[in-house]
């Protein structure tokens, strides 16, 4: 008898030649389970956690029943890995290798990241190794950096009032926004360092909230957004010069972490 080699479950359309031998990868929101258990009951067990989780018509199952020992328990601790938590990783993998457990893939914060590592540890007896490789994935950031291109969300002088151009680029955010998926976003404003300091940063909160509402009017769930003001404290230029003030006069966009 040996241990169990590898309860592999491919994650939301991962693509892992290595893992899987049997057919092409899992279309996006499946899950592909592989490997083998010792007999039947425990086959069935996973996959009912699974389709639980996922829905049945959203499990691919490539289990296979064979001459294999586990360690004592094996079947409650796996049940209790497999968490809706799990939905949260793209691209991701769940590997059981005995009592060596690893998860990949990627995920959209580093508080996600945080809690399903610390999720899997607490799920586990101390005997088991726990290898967490997850990682936040860059790419809805990437959308919202791209869409905003360094220009700046413009408004009338000293006010919260957008100029045109400003309610411009927001329809461009918009649009970009509604391709994430109800990502949750931060709406930051800043200023530059002439003024007051309490003013600048009563400023940068008025115009975080008027971008916001504007947003919401264009179609984006208020509670997707969140608005603050930093004033003049994050520069990302000197303020020497009016052309480093105008660009530390500026709307920030930040994937909610």
């Amino acid at each position: 008898m040996r241990h169990l080699l590898a309860l592999v479950i491919l994650l939301a359309g991962a693509v892992n030649a290595g893992a899987q031998t049997q057919s092409a990868a899992p279309q996006p929101g499946q899950v592909l389970v592989s490997g083998t258990v010792p007999d039947e009951a425990t086959k069935q067990a996973v996959l009912t956690r699974l389709r639980d989780v996922y829905g049945a018509a959203m499990v691919v199952d490539q289990i296979s029943i064979g001459q294999v020992a586990t360690p004592a328990n094996w079947n409650s601790y796996v049940e209790k890995l497999i968490t809706p938590d799990l939905k949260s990783i793209s691209r991701g993998q769940l590997k059981i290798d005995g009592s060596t457990v690893s998860i990949k893939g990627e995920v959209g914060s580093e508080a996600t990241r945080q809690k399903i590592g610390a999720g899997v540890t607490a799920s586990l007896n101390p005997t088991y190794t726990v290898n967490n490789t997850l990682r936040v994935s860059a790419a809805d950031q990437s959308v919202l950096d791209t869409t905003l291109a360094n220009r700046i969300v413009e408004f009338e002088s000293g006010k919260a009032e957008l100029t045109q151009t400003g309610r411009a680029i927001l329809d461009e955010m918009a649009a970009a926004m509604k391709k994430l998926n109800d990502r949750k976003i931060d709406v930051i404003g800043h200023t530059d360092s002439q003024g007051n300091k309490t003013t600048n940063q009563n400023l940068s909160q008025a115009r975080a909230d008027a971008v916001k509402a504007y947003l919401i009017q264009s179609g984006i769930k208020g509670e997707l957004l969140s608005a603050s003001g930093q004033g003049a404290d994050r520069p990302v230029a000197s303020n020497d010069s009016s052309d480093g003030r105008a660009r530390n006069r500026r709307i920030e966009f930040r994937m909610a972490q």
